[in-house]
């Protein structure tokens, strides 16, 4: 996909360093058909060509460097859309696949390491390219010194690959445990109002002190190595060098090339440093993008646990959400609340009604499982007890991307009984909230995801524990208007929390995996002594 980028930067790569490598061959010639000659005429043309080979390797740079700034770029970013698009597409399976600091390090190393080997390609074809074009001006010039030149550069190569394999280890060894560390980091960052009411801190403290330093070591093995290779990339070039200038002066001693011509070899003595420090500075940045590429490709490999069906079913209309792995019915146009005997049974519930999880379950008896995801989450919102805020604008979470007018959002807000978070921001709903709305406590992002649900507005909503982190009054006041917000509209609401119950449409009980009774939840109360037990937390109701 970067072809046309990649082959501009490499083709103004050759022509820039092409122009440079020519240099020393002008200054030659200028010096013995000028110079020593005393004929002004041709000193003024290689002057001339000089000055000429200056502007193109002025303007050659200028374009490369903006293309090879450009493959940097997209390299880099391109891998980030990618990531971010498989990871929108794994959905809930990406979390259980792989930590999140294993994402996290590619948005913050491994895009810049790939981007890296993208940009030093321009170079890296103008370095061989110019490596061949001396060779055959040293060849045309003094056999053996062209020899020296084509021979000596493949060994410097092989001298320095036996230290790549190694070096490559142990940058992966640094990447995995940089990665537990983030993920160790955001664990921590994301469970701190929990440490700190358990006096945890410390704990974790210690523990991330620990995997800081087994970072800190790898990193103190690679850069060991690291710097074996940065001096190699001087001293092998240089020692190169000055066998070359060497044998050039012998040669200039015995007559066998000109003075100009001695010139030229110091001139390419010099410049071959270039060429070869950026062929070692490719292998470099290869070694550490081909890991970097093997971690994003291991994301990029993942497969959904929920594919789309090969043949997909007609849209479904206006009917019943059936989970037939329970028995358990939400009615269409009513609001109706799933109780189960275990917390476990309730998240599984939510899932497979969502499609989150490969089950039986039909909408308006058509399967679930033969209509394409997207569809599935346009028409079924499940918003869990895992939901959380982004960072940005108040106004634009709640909206998530819709077009979503004032009035539809403070309506939702009021369902959810949120004005009293609302007012107590600087901006109201343009406050810009942070990451995983960190500044707000559990029972205001609480309010304000549901808000968030509510103003989606879905065909089927399905609530897991929508309450479980507000006061009683709080929790009194939403069971009293979610059933009239969603009024017309099916709603499936999985909770244990009496409030919530005693204002719904039905409640369905699910013991043991399977549908044991429903009702209201006052009948239930009187009928079902293990529903009462539930719901009362084994509280007398008498």
């Amino acid at each position: 996909m970067q072809a046309r980028t990649l082959i501009g930067a490499m083709v103004f790569g050759i022509v820039w360093m092409v122009a440079q490598a020519l240099i020393p061959t002008v200054i030659g010639r200028g010096i013995d058909e000028g110079v020593a000659n005393q004929d002004a005429g041709r000193l003024g043309l290689w002057v001339g060509a000089l000055a000429g080979l200056g502007l193109v390797q002025a303007a050659a740079g200028v374009f490369r460097h903006r293309y090879s700034v450009v493959n940097w770029l997209t390299a880099a970013y391109r891998t980030i859309q990618l990531v971010t698009r498989k990871s929108t597409d794994l959905g809930a399976t990406l979390p259980k696949r792989v930590a999140t600091g294993e994402v996290v390090s590619i948005g913050v190393n491994d895009l810049a390491h790939i981007g890296g080997t993208m940009d030093v390609i321009g170079r890296l074809a103008g370095a061989v390219v110019s490596f061949l074009v001396v060779s055959v001006i040293l060849l045309t010039t003094s056999i053996p010194l062209g020899l020296v030149v084509l021979v000596g550069v493949p060994l410097l190569m092989l001298a320095i690959g036996p230290l790549l394999k190694p070096l490559q280890q142990r940058n992966h060894t640094q990447r995995e445990l940089t990665g537990e560390l983030n993920t160790l980091a955001s664990d921590i960052v994301a469970g701190l109002r929990v440490l700190r009411g358990i006096g945890g801190e410390e704990v974790f403290l210690r523990r991330y002190a620990g995997e800081s330093r087994r970072v800190r070591e790898a990193g103190v093995h690679v850069g060991r190595l690291q710097s074996v290779l940065d001096a190699l990339q001087v001293f092998l070039p240089g020692l190169f060098v000055v066998a070359v200038v060497w044998l050039g002066a012998r040669f200039a001693v015995r007559g066998e090339i000109t003075t100009g011509e001695l010139v030229a070899f110091y001139g390419y003595a010099a410049f071959l440093v270039m060429p070869l420090r950026t062929v070692t500075e490719f292998a470099n940045k290869y070694i550490r993008a081909l890991v970097a590429a093997a971690r994003t490709c291991r994301i990029l490999s993942l497969e959904s646990e929920i594919d789309d069906p090969a043949e997909r079913s007609p849209e479904p209309g206006s009917g019943a959400l059936v989970d037939h792995a329970t028995g358990v019915v939400v009615r269409p146009g009513r609001v109706t609340a799933v109780v189960s005997d275990g917390p476990d049974v309730a998240a599984a519930i939510a899932d497979r009604l969502g499609r989150y999880a490969d089950a039986d379950v039909t909408l308006a008896a058509v399967p679930l499982r033969s209509l394409p995801r997207r569809d599935v989450r346009r028409r079924i919102l499940v918003s869990d007890a895992g939901a959380t805020l982004f960072s940005g604008r108040l106004r634009e979470q709640l909206a998530a991307g819709r077009s979503v007018d004032d009035a539809a959002l403070w309506r939702a807000i009021h369902t959810a009984s949120g004005e009293d978070v609302i007012e107590a921001l600087p901006d109201g709903l343009d406050s810009r909230i942070e990451e995983r709305g960190r500044s707000l406590s559990g029972g205001q992002r609480q309010r304000l995801v549901l808000a968030r649900a509510l103003t989606a507005d879905p065909d089927v909503l399905v609530l897991v524990e929508p309450t479980s982190a507000v006061d009683a009054h709080t929790e009194a006041r939403i069971a009293e208007r979610l059933a009239e917000h969603r009024a017309g509209r099916t709603t499936a609401v999985l909770t244990a929390s009496p409030l919530l119950l005693d204002r719904v449409d039905h409640v369905v009980f699910v013991r043991e995996g399977r549908l044991a009774a429903e009702g209201t939840h006052r009948e239930l109360l009187r009928t079902e002594p293990m529903y009462a037990r539930v719901v009362t937390r084994g509280e007398d109701t008498t």
